[in-house]
């Protein structure tokens, strides 16, 4: 890093499914928190790690700000308010597809609690819009607020002006030395990654309530004795036993493709073979049960 690097925290603010992980993933080189189409996929304040020549950023990817129904929702809008009063610049996503909204609007006002961050507005999903959306979107998010350091139209699928918020967020960074070591993208536990990567095999194709009742918990990884194998045994968890039907499907048949889906993506990340065994069980209502919750990680 040069003499004048600097160095902080940024975090990515907006409803959910704006595009906030998919912008991490990006910025980041690596796919550090899970992707999907649900609302409410991201659960955790995930941190990925950002080195360049001038300095390092840390970026906290946090749940998207919604109303909450449960508990766990609360929770959720709990750990995005703590993050938000913790960082040094706040980005604010809209996707350039949709018009802005009411949710869209209260989240820009409630910016102001956070008066310590620099605020930049970001246009996401410019890939999937025509050159009309993107200038409609641009006036509209820039009409929010007064106090925009920068308004930024991007795509992070095809990498289009990431450099630009790269180098606009490190510009409003403090000086300073880097906060992690050269070399790593993320502080989660390999434990974290891979329940998130089951996690996220079993979001793929599941419909209404189901998204938000499924948590995964790693009950353990091993090497085996005499192999090149590495056994994981995980439990997912779900609210209801008509849920637990759906996710092990006829047959077991869902159940071992969301095994195989989730296999794959974990070799990679434990550089070995992999033996994933699966189980499913019931935690009534855990969304709603602060007992179940704590257990849950949350």
């Amino acid at each position: 890093m040069t003499e004048q690097a600097r160095s902080g925290f940024v975090t990515f603010v907006g409803r959910p499914n704006v595009g906030k992980s998919t912008l991490t993933n990006a910025l980041v080189g690596e796919k550090i928190a899970i992707i999907s189409d649900k609302p409410q996929t991201t659960r955790r304040a995930i941190r990925g790690i950002v080195n360049r020549p001038e300095g390092q950023l840390v970026i906290v990817d946090t749940p998207g700000i919604h109303k909450p129904r449960t508990l766990l929702g609360e929770r959720l809008n709990d750990l995005v308010e703590q993050v938000l009063g913790d960082v040094d610049v706040i980005g604010f996503c809209v996707p350039a597809t949709e018009k802005v909204g009411p949710g869209d609007r209260r989240i820009a006002a409630s910016l102001d609690g956070y008066p310590r961050a620099k605020k930049i507005a970001i246009v996401t999903k410019t890939d999937a819009a025509s050159r009309d959306e993107i200038t409609e979107r641009l006036m509209e998010v820039d009409s929010l607020r007064e106090d925009w350091a920068a308004v930024i139209p991007l795509s992070a699928l095809t990498r289009d002006q990431l450099e630009v918020l790269s180098d606009e967020v490190l510009a409003l960074m403090p000086t300073g030395p880097a906060l992690y070591p050269e070399g790593i993208t993320t502080d989660e536990t390999e434990e974290d990654r891979i329940a998130e990567i089951i996690r996220e095999a079993a979001l793929d194709g599941v419909r209404d309530e189901l998204p938000h009742s499924i948590a995964v918990v790693v009950d353990d990884i091993a090497p085996r004795e005499g192999s090149d194998l590495t056994d994981v045994h995980a439990s997912i968890v779900v609210e209801r036993d008509s849920q637990k039907a759906i996710i092990i499907g006829h047959k077991g048949s869902r159940l071992r493709d969301v095994g195989a889906k989730a296999r794959g993506e974990i070799e990679g990340l434990l550089g070995t073979r992999v033996f994933l065994g699966l189980h499913v069980k019931v935690a009534k209502e855990w969304q709603r049960d602060p007992k179940q919750l704590g257990r849950l990680g949350f």
